[in-house]
């Protein structure tokens, strides 16, 4: 199966910067769409950007809309989240995953990813 392993995260201050990356080892990467999520303690994960197989589309929650970039080269089957001018509110677990899909369609729901990583942590000190 699609095996995805994010990498990246650490300690950072408020309004500072962190890119997190996702490899995927499946050849076939530049098929499937990206997605990010991230889930904090006690809290239900929620949506944060995705990327469709071209790197043509992309979507963003509302809450890191301006802040965070996604983005991905599929040649080198990774794919990234450029996160900036972070907030406490941003920590939490960063998960990246992925879904076969048109370049069309770009889901944004949990369910509707077949493949995860193992996740990431950020924290953002005050």
């Amino acid at each position: 199966q699609v095996q995805l392993v994010e990498s990246g995260g650490g300690l950072v201050q408020a309004g500072g910067s962190l890119r997190l990356s996702c490899v995927v080892s499946e050849r076939t990467f530049n098929s499937y769409t990206m997605g990010w999520f991230r889930q904090a303690p006690e809290k239900e994960r929620e949506f944060v950007a995705a990327v469709s197989w071209s790197g043509r589309r992309t979507l963003y929650a509302d809450s890191v809309k301006g802040r965070f970039t996604i983005s991905r080269d599929n040649a080198k089957n990774t794919g990234y989240l450029q996160m900036s001018l972070l907030k406490p509110e941003d920590t939490a677990v960063y998960y990246c995953s992925a879904v076969w899909t048109t370049d069309l369609t770009i889901p944004s729901d949990s369910y509707e990813y077949d493949y995860w990583g193992q996740g990431t942590q950020v924290t953002v000190s005050s």
